[in-house]
């Protein structure tokens, strides 16, 4: 176990990621075991336990001692009933960004993730940390079980279905350091995302509900500075319904007699249903990549353009090998994931390219204007 003591300038901890709080904790530790943790439990006094900092505010500060989890023994277990796997035990201290790859590998996948992989697992999940999108819960719903370590030393384990299981969830870390949780897993899947420029608020408001349920997770940033659109509409899609970049493998399915690539129909519908929701927003597609804050190059973001990729490399904003921050960030966003619309210009669906060549399907919205059936 190691020990930081006071710092004058920063604490033993130094600052959050956003360098807007230093710590106030007069020592850090960061046991490696669950015993050491129980030594330091034993000592009595103030403590706090101490996730991956991204707190804006002071939560997880204490005038004590603050417990880092991040040394605590990794654990990525899958767990199975009937020989199938339905849940993945995890170490408390261990990153989304870190869990996610290990799942993919197994075939495996979490329902929801939030804009940062970088937080850590139980510090999100006690915080109430959401992700986006109408139909997907927020991170703490996956959970069925969580192993804490009580003031006393007592390992204790609070299942989904026991009284206060959902207390004991989102505990804001006031009954104990998490040291595990079992989260509900379900086979791995792809996603696309979009961004559109400049919604306009009136549209977006005269029916809220039929934005942010446009795709799997919808997120609408603004920094208000235009009282009249929005600054970005980002749209994440799970596939098949989501809409590949034309340049990239199309879906399988028949093959016209030309040679043109495979068409789904499915994707035929997501086409135009796009189209329409981007033109009655006032969206248009966004010509390159996008920060969530206007005029920040886009390196750290995650894939946009509608290329379908996997889950854990969609769904969050940011790409986990970089830091996502601004200087002083104020997370200009009134985040409320939503759809589809179609990544820059909509292509023919058939031919799957910006070209005179049309599918004649009076369904794929850039050919229907032009072909009478």
């Amino acid at each position: 176990m190691t020990t930081t003591d006071h710092d004058e300038q920063a604490g033993p901890a130094g600052r959050n990621w956003a360098g807007n709080l230093a710590y106030g904790a007069r020592r850090l530790v960061r046991p490696t075991s669950i015993d050491e943790l129980r030594a330091v439990l034993a000592e009595g006094g103030p403590v706090r336990a101490l996730g991956s900092r991204h707190s804006f505010n002071d939560l997880a500060d204490t005038d004590g001692t603050l417990i880092a989890t991040d040394g605590l023994p990794v654990e990525v277990t899958v767990l199975t009933e009937a020989g199938e796997p339905v849940a993945v035990r995890v170490s408390g201290g261990l990153r989304y960004g870190d869990l996610a790859p290990r799942l993919q590998e197994l075939g495996l996948a979490l329902s929801n993730l939030a804009s940062l992989p970088h937080i850590s697992v139980a510090g999100a999940v006690a915080t109430g940390t959401h992700g986006s999108g109408d139909g997907i819960g927020s991170l703490a719903s996956v959970v069925r079980a969580v192993e804490l370590v009580t003031a006393s030393g007592e390992l204790v384990t609070i299942r989904r279905g026991d009284p206060d299981f959902g207390g004991a969830v989102v505990s804001l870390g006031a009954l104990g350091v998490v040291v595990a949780l079992e989260l509900d897993v379900e086979p791995t899947y792809d996603v696309a995302q979009t961004v559109f420029d400049a919604p306009r608020w009136d549209a977006i408001l005269d029916d809220l509900d039929a934005v942010t349920s446009l795709g799997t997770s919808v997120s609408i940033f603004t920094t208000w500075n235009n009282a009249d659109v929005a600054d970005q509409l980002w749209v994440k899609q799970r596939m098949p319904h989501a809409i590949a970049d034309p340049d990239a493998q199309a879906p399988a399915g028949p093959v016209d007699v030309d040679g043109d690539l495979p068409v789904d129909e499915a994707v035929v519908d997501a086409v135009a249903l796009a189209a329409a929701a981007a033109e009655r927003l006032g969206a248009t597609v966004a010509d390159g990549p996008r920060h969530p804050i206007p005029g920040v190059v886009a390196d750290a973001c995650t894939e946009q353009g509608g290329v379908p990729g996997p889950w854990f490399e969609r769904l969050p904003h940011f790409r986990l090998e970089f830091t996502p921050s601004a200087g002083r960030s104020s997370r200009p966003s009134t985040s409320c994931r939503a759809p589809t619309p179609w990544p820059r210009s909509p292509p023919c669906v058939r031919s799957r390219r910006r070209s005179p060549r049309c599918c004649r399907s009076t369904r794929c919205a850039p050919c229907a204007p032009t072909t009478s059936g």
